[in-house]
């Protein structure tokens, strides 16, 4: 036992998971292989010592799970939801560390020597960059919508088109949205075409919101009809109800992007005159995981003091990585989503040729996407790397240090550049060397 925890392997083991949990499972490591042994006395006894430290680790991560690992994703699906959706700026994760090893101002106001408020400096950037009265953050998309829902919501009806009743990521639906908040739900139009008179006959004495939601992972197309957010927001500001409009993918401003031309910036929707528009932090924004939320100034306000914004509000570590991100956007800079798009100053043939030469890779025509919800039907044009998939080179990589992740096209493994950083290719090239042996 103490020849086996003192095996470097194991002792890393430790550092994760403690010395005692590494104790007790190798303490049932070798009850098996005593009973192993038992019932073959023939087995290699050597081998099988060798191999403990392996076992012990598989056996640790079937019943504990795995420390997060670093990934590089060759995928070619710039919001990859699995692998963390956006990366983060370097800039941004440099910052970090000195807000977060130590206290901060987190909500105290350093000038007056009192308590202050935590949202102050990310809401006042977010407002500013949609044009917004004011600004709200909680930690995700979802959270956004269910506080709108609960602080204004609650108990009344909520008028919704049949076709934006969706089912987001992890199998969370609009409507369990509504009820879990307490707001009824009023379905208007049809599947494929709702009209801005179906939300109008709706409206009535009980009626505490209009809500558009943005389609994320699906499309209707033919014989179909919507009424817009432009539309909605005038029909809302006529009989007085307030129109909420979840944009989904936190697309600040408009993009000149092909793929997002028909896509709704908070920016475009608040000078549509939506009431409120939510979002993500975590897709086009480029930010950490958390739910934007922007609009008139008293609504915004009475959702910040509902009871529940305690509950749903971030840690300081998202709103310095969120502060940080918006100080970027206002300043112009360059976030790690930017590189990705063809229009960028990228030398990428270049990186192509010398990565494929030095794997022998091919290089081929190759779609990428967006992913996160959003242009899930807009391809974005491109090459990547083609390799053989012998004996599951696919698999080895994943499973190899670092990780890398690809995907199969007519038996080939494509590993796409765009969403790997330029400083990762040696490592790339290495790790794709490392599991072909």
């Amino acid at each position: 036992m103490d020849r086996l925890l003192d095996e470097p392997a194991v002792q890393r083991l430790s550092s994760l998971y403690g010395r005692e949990v590494v104790r007790v499972q190798a303490r049932a490591e070798l009850d098996l292989l005593r009973r192993a042994l038992e019932a073959e006395p023939g087995v290699d006894l050597q081998a099988e010592i060798r191999d403990l430290p392996e076992r012990l680790s598989r056996s640790l991560v079937d019943r504990l799970g795995s420390s997060l690992r670093r990934v590089l994703n060759a995928t070619g699906i710039f919001l990859h939801t699995n692998l963390g959706r956006s990366p983060l700026p370097r800039a941004v994760t440099d910052l970090l560390p000195e807000l977060t090893d130590a206290y901060c101002d987190l909500e105290y106001d350093l000038a007056s020597g009192r308590r202050g408020r935590r949202s102050t400096r990310a809401s006042g950037l977010l407002a500013a960059a949609s044009g917004a009265a004011a600004g709200l953050v909680v930690n995700n998309n979802a959270a956004a919508v269910f506080l709108v829902l609960s602080a204004l919501a609650r108990g009344r009806d909520v008028i919704i088109s049949r076709g934006e009743l969706v089912e987001i990521g992890g199998s969370f639906r609009i409507p369990d949205i509504l009820e879990t908040a307490g707001a009824r739900l009023v379905e208007v139009g049809t599947t494929n075409r709702t009209r801005v008179a179906d939300y109008e006959r709706a409206i009535g004495p009980e009626t505490a919101l209009l809500l558009k939601v943005h389609p994320s992972n699906y499309r209707i197309s033919g014989f179909v009809e919507e009424a817009t957010a432009a539309q909605l927001a005038r029909l809302g500001r006529q009989r007085g109800v307030p129109l909420l409009v979840d944009e989904g993918s936190g697309l600040l401003r408009p993009h000149r992007a092909p793929q997002l031309r028909d896509h709704a910036s908070f920016q475009e929707l608040v000078a549509q005159g939506c009431d409120l528009v939510c979002g993500s932090g975590d897709k086009l924004l480029g930010g950490p995981q958390s739910g934007l939320l922007v609009g008139r100034a008293d609504l915004v306000e009475r959702c910040a003091r509902h009871p529940l914004y305690r509950v749903l509000r971030p840690d300081r570590v998202v709103f310095a990585a969120l502060e940080a991100v918006l100080g970027l956007h206002a300043t112009g800079e360059r976030l790690p989503l930017d590189r990705m798009w063809p229009e960028s100053d990228r030398p990428d043939g270049r990186r192509l040729e010398s990565v494929a030469a030095a794997l022998g890779a091919e290089i081929v025509q190759a779609d990428a996407f967006l992913g996160g919800g959003a242009a899930p039907e807009e391809p974005i044009p491109g090459r990547a790397l083609a390799l053989p998939d012998d004996d599951g080179l696919l698999r080895r990589l994943r499973v190899g240090e670092p990780p890398v992740v690809g995907y199969l096209r007519e038996g080939r493994l494509i590993l796409d550049l765009r969403t790997v950083d330029p400083i990762d290719d040696t490592t790339l090239i290495a790790a794709v060397r490392a599991a072909r042996r």
